[in-house]
């Protein structure tokens, strides 16, 4: 090892004589600084005293302070502290606990030299990836988060300014886009910057509660009314009077059901389930769909006069493969809320993490990021998201995530060239065929977003593939 620069340091705490000249002397051929620690005790207090290892070998089962008591002191000196534990007793409740303490990994005794010194030089590069990160820095102020729905990008700020100009008033608004884009977050700002903010606002999925129940949700229902019916149930509308309710995947809700939803908008007034009386409600209505309403309308599973007294003002929210300039500030918003929440020590995430996760194609939106990062984080071993702290099917994709629409024309021309010397086949219909199939792998098996990517009806598309 170069005299230059500082060997890691590693401290070596076990009650056992014998495992601490064996480990000491493995990791010390590897030239790593090793001194040791005959206690719990004494290695908590060598820790305290500073300054901090690189990393730790820890026993669990030793005489006075065990192995988890001595871990959690540790991380309460340095919550940064990297430590491998040791066992002789390899229980899956050894495994949850040493994990749920903070601990790095844990090593089984008797333990095998490489399977020591590979643990050791893994734990050493993450401790030299996190000290790579440098201090966690927000890349906006949490105020600017206030609102839920984060991004920069030239389509959300078209979004935002559409939000303003329809606070003002009660119109009807129609929010479109695919599931895990945040409608919803689009419905309660919309709510919480109108004259109705001190009222409720109502989420209602449409497409979650049974047929036969909706319209009790939605307009509550008389005593008697139906086999179960054993009281009188009050509607979410009447609940909501004088607030907003948001009806989410209106695209999924029955004829009967949109009748009455035509009668809200029109007249102003509802009747429970079983009842007579008129009930004079005043709520306003947001909408949003992830299926193409147009389409739906067109086969008379949704009426077009409700469409239409819907749709009065249209948002659509972009799929996240349109606004990726917007993913680090997404990423950031949820590390933020992990800080503030206490769910996880993470505080920070790699330049290359963060890399990885930009490129990514994102089938699932805003929603399925969100989850990777809070995974992530919690599986992370230090305060950092690393690369090897995402899932494997987000690292294994990274390569593979921008959509492979940037040919040159030399390249393209070099394929065509290959295909005319390897196969018989037309080679337009080849070549239309191998672009539609990537597109369509680029964009998750998205075939709906790969047509209109290609400028191509649904049907054509099939035909390509």
């Amino acid at each position: 090892m170069d005299t230059h620069i500082k060997a890691p340091t590693i401290l070596v705490i076990d009650d056992d004589a014998e495992i601490r000249y064996s480990l000491s002397r493995v990791l010390s051929s590897r030239g790593y600084q090793v001194s040791e620690a005959p206690s719990g005790e004494q290695g908590v207090a060598m820790v305290k005293k500073g300054p901090f290892p690189d990393l730790i070998y820890l026993d669990i089962r030793m005489t006075g302070m065990s192995g988890l008591e001595a871990l959690q002191h540790i991380r309460s000196a340095n919550p940064k502290q990297l430590v491998i534990l040791m066992t002789a007793f390899g229980t899956a409740q050894t495994a949850i606990e040493a994990m749920k303490f903070g601990a790095l990994d844990y090593v089984m005794k008797p333990f095998d030299p490489q399977k020591v010194l590979a643990l050791a030089e893994n734990a050493l590069k993450t401790h030299a990836d996190l000290r790579a990160v440098g201090e966690y820095k927000p890349v906006i102020n949490t105020e600017d988060y206030k609102e839920g729905i984060v991004g920069s990008s030239p389509v959300m700020q078209e979004v935002f300014k559409v939000i303003g100009q329809v606070t003002a008033s009660d119109v009807t608004v129609m929010i479109t886009g695919e599931s895990g884009t945040g409608k919803e977050l689009v419905a309660r700002s919309i709510w919480k910057h109108s004259h109705r903010a001190a009222k409720a606002f109502i989420a209602v999925n449409c497409a979650a509660i049974p047929e036969n129940l909706i319209e009790s949700e939605l307009f509550g229902h008389e005593k008697g009314s139906f086999t179960g019916a054993t009281g009188q149930r009050i509607g979410k509308f009447e609940l909501c009077d004088g607030g907003t309710i948001f009806l989410d995947e209106i695209g999924d809700m029955a004829l009967a059901t949109q009748t009455k939803i035509l009668r809200v908008l029109q007249q102003g007034d509802i009747q429970r389930v079983g009842g007579t009386e008129t009930i004079k409600v005043d709520v306003r209505i947001i909408a949003a769909t992830n299926k193409d309403l147009e389409a739906i309308v067109k086969s008379k599973a949704f009426r077009e006069d409700l469409y239409y007294r819907l749709n009065v003002v249209r948002i659509r929210m972009p799929p996240l493969r349109e606004r990726t300039e917007d993913i680090p500030q997404i990423v950031d918003f949820c590390v933020q809320n992990l800080v503030k929440q206490k769910k996880a020590r993470t505080s920070r995430v790699s330049p290359e993490a963060m890399a990885v996760l930009t490129r990514h194609v994102w089938p699932g939106n805003v929603r399925e990021l969100e989850n990777v990062v809070y995974r992530s984080a919690v599986v992370a071993q230090g305060d950092a998201i690393l690369v090897k702290d995402l899932p494997p099917e987000i690292r294994g994709s990274s390569g593979e995530s921008a959509p492979p629409l940037a040919l040159t024309v030399d390249s393209a021309l070099d394929y065509l060239a290959d295909q005319l010397k390897s196969s018989e086949e037309p080679i337009l219909a080849h070549f239309e065929r191998e672009i539609a199939r990537r597109v369509v792998k680029a964009l998750g098996g998205d075939e709906a977003a790969a047509a209109k990517r290609l400028g191509l009806t649904k049907a054509a598309l099939k035909k390509r593939l």
